[in-house]
């Protein structure tokens, strides 16, 4: 079969980049024989046949089956068998299946030899099919898109700015909107803006790969939202900056920043230490209410260190309670009362080092002296039976 040639798209800055060709083996086209649903028996031409296929095969409830069938009639079972048998051949679950028939209930009808080049090239990208089976159930969109208009120019655009297919993949993951937008109409003018910013390359592809919905954001807000960024003290080259632009993009995420405000106000934090905190580490604004609130309550409550320690230390925030900060205060607390350590211990050097040197530090250096502080670090022995 001949290969199907796309030429990349005009990108933001002038550098040439290889067209993708992609080739679909014609062996390839060919399905597997689809399995027999069980509403293959039913008479096509029965009114409800419509009805028990969803019912039956795609496992929709009656009552949203009978909606669906408002908008779909199918007049076999041959043509939606022939799909669900592609969806489960690639890793769709049954309840994935269902969920994606319920958005998109017209697939059923759509013919498979179509749809199979479009796995195929997903997957020659490196997505697995369970992630792609998760990503298309998310939003099926992507499915009724042509692969050579649409879907493999976005590739070749997005390719020419991450460089990897892996963190195509990975944006991909996060919204598959990236593949479906003109790219033209925001995304080109924001990375140009963010050029024109001197933000490294790096920064740009963290963005773009792992948070690729603030740079899809209208131009008009991104600017505004840039320049907000950057007037609140974020310096344009350090990653933190783009990081903020995540965090106050769209309003889901501004309503979030905004409690988490009120909670860090609660903890006595004035507008200057929840400033520092978000320049130290821009998505401390961005955690649940209840993170904050028991790392907050152990760390200043259990602890006893001032809550302004955390303004300067945020990432102990993101840390796991049960898996970090408790077991490793624990071990603290008892090397304290007995004397083995001092007083004034920063939460950076006690929660900041990877496992290998605490351990060294804290609890291998003093086993002979605490043989019970493995216990305690392991969570086996509370350490008040140790003091």
């Amino acid at each position: 079969m001949k290969a199907i040639q796309f030429r990349t798209p005009r990108l933001y800055y002038d550098t040439f980049h290889p067209t993708i060709n992609f080739q679909i083996p014609s062996s390839s086209l060919s399905l597997p024989k689809p399995m027999i649903s069980r509403c293959s028996i039913v008479q096509s031409h029965h009114p409800n046949f419509t009805i028990s296929y969803l019912i039956d095969s795609c496992g929709l409830s009656p009552d949203t089956a009978a909606l669906t069938s408002q908008k779909l009639h199918l007049p076999s079972a041959e043509r939606p068998d022939s799909v669900l048998t592609l969806l489960r051949e690639h890793g769709f679950t049954d309840t994935q299946i269902s969920n994606l028939i319920r958005k998109r209930p017209l697939l059923l009808l759509a013919n498979p030899d179509i749809l199979l080049p479009k796995f195929q090239f997903f997957l020659s990208i490196g997505i697995s099919n369970t992630n792609l089976a998760r990503t298309l159930t998310a939003d099926p969109t992507l499915l009724t898109r042509s692969l050579e208009k649409q879907i493999i120019p976005s590739y070749n655009f997005l390719k020419s700015v991450l460089i990897s297919d892996e963190k195509v993949a990975a944006s991909l993951k996060r919204t598959s909107w990236v593949f479906l937008e003109d790219h033209k109409k925001n995304l080109v003018p924001n990375l140009n803006l963010l050029k024109e910013m001197d933000v490294p390359e790096s920064c740009v592809t963290l963005l773009l790969t792992h948070f690729p919905e603030a740079l899809m954001q209208k131009k008009e807000n991104f600017a505004k939202l840039s320049k907000e960024i950057k007037e609140m003290g974020f310096n344009p080259k350090k990653t933190t900056f783009v990081l903020a632009i995540h965090v106050l993009s769209g309003e889901g995420n501004k309503s979030i920043y905004n409690r988490c405000y009120e909670v860090y106000k609660r903890w006595g934090w004035s507008d200057d230490d929840i400033l520092t905190a978000f320049k130290k580490h821009p998505h401390c604004m961005i955690l649940s209410e209840d993170k904050i609130m028991k790392t907050m309550d152990y760390l200043v409550n259990k602890m006893g260190w001032p809550s302004g320690m955390i303004v300067r230390c945020p990432v102990v925030l993101f840390f796991s309670l049960e898996k970090r900060i408790k077991p490793r205060c624990s071990v603290a607390k008892v090397l304290l009362m007995k004397g083995l350590i001092k007083r004034k211990l920063s939460l950076s050097t006690l929660l900041l080092p990877d496992e290998d040197s605490f351990l060294e530090k804290y609890v291998i250096k003093y086993e002979l002296q605490v043989p019970q502080l493995w216990s305690v670090y392991q969570k086996k022995l509370d350490f008040m039976s140790v003091i």
